[in-house]
């Protein structure tokens, strides 16, 4: 791979990935997840990860398939699902370790590890169970008042998976969508950041019009591309498309059968990315699903 080039193909993305490490997963809940990332992770042997991630089902199928060790959460949702059922029963099963926090608070996490400075002070999670659940987070005296604030530590990742709508070769990624959540932070918090994009473009688009407005990090900051067209699926990738409500139900129907997971994943995880594209109705249906309405 080349500064000019940072084409690579998802089994090669996991290759470089070792077992007991720190991975943030971008998107949030159902929105914007890199899911044919999270599904070849499904197929490694990679285990005892740390995840740290607004969480949807990619928190949910890791848990199903025993990888986490350890998950630094605020949430993890399908929306119209409330509680991810995998999730739901790695944590009352007591199967994990977890850091569970406030929305802001993992946010601030994010952002120190990018400035690469060891805590951010923040009012937020001042007089909440957030302190009492994660005694590891201190207090810190303000140099300028009588006033104590929560020192919210960095989450310093070792690698971030992303997905955005379009990429170039150099690793310029564009996100068009209503919201960007975290994902510029996740690129800047980690050693290595990987994108998966829906559709490869040529550099030039970018000097098009304002295209280049919807840029939100440095190319410096993504180590390599993978072009997966419908990568996001079953989650949404708006404006291209929404997420799967009917598949979403199928997988949360799953949990409650005891050999569901294992069901799943024989039809939608041992499959490469085109097989997995025709078993849920083809990536000209994927583009039909309607947008999620905020």
């Amino acid at each position: 791979m080349s500064a000019s080039n940072k084409l690579i193909q998802a089994r090669d993305v996991v290759a470089t990935f070792r077992d007991g490490m720190t991975i943030g997963i971008g998107g949030w809940g159902p929105r914007r997840k890199p899911m044919a990332l999270v599904r070849e992770i499904l197929r490694s042997n990679l285990r005892d990860l740390t995840i740290v991630s607004y969480g949807g089902a990619d928190v949910g199928m890791l848990c199903a398939a025993a990888k986490v060790k350890k998950l630094v959460f605020a949430f993890v949702s399908l929306d119209f699902i409330p509680l991810e059922p995998y999730f739901r029963i790695a944590r009352q099963s007591g199967a994990l370790e977890v850091m569970e926090i406030d929305e802001g608070m993992l946010m601030l996490g994010l952002q120190a590890a990018g400035m690469r400075i060891p805590f951010i002070p923040s009012r937020i999670g001042l007089g909440t169970d957030v302190l009492q659940r994660n005694p590891g987070i201190a207090l810190v005296d303000s140099p300028y008042d009588e006033r104590q604030w929560v020192a919210m530590p960095a989450l310093p990742l070792d690698a971030a998976l992303l997905h955005v709508d379009r990429a170039d070769a150099r690793g310029v990624c564009q996100v068009k969508g209503p919201d960007l959540y975290m994902d510029a932070l996740y690129a800047r918090a980690a050693t290595h950041t990987y994108v998966s994009c829906d559709e490869l473009v040529d550099s030039s688009y970018f000097a098009q019009g304002e295209e280049a407005r919807y840029v939100f990090w440095e190319r410096a900051q993504t180590t390599g591309v993978v072009h997966i067209p419908g990568g996001a699926h079953p989650s949404s990738c708006a404006p291209l498309y929404g997420f799967d409500t009917a598949h979403f139900k199928e997988y949360a129907a799953s949990a409650k059968d005891p050999e569901g997971w294992t069901n799943y994943v024989q039809r939608y995880v041992h499959c490469d990315a085109d097989q997995y594209l025709q078993r849920v109705g083809g990536l000209p249906a994927v583009h039909k699903l309607p947008l999620p309405v905020f």
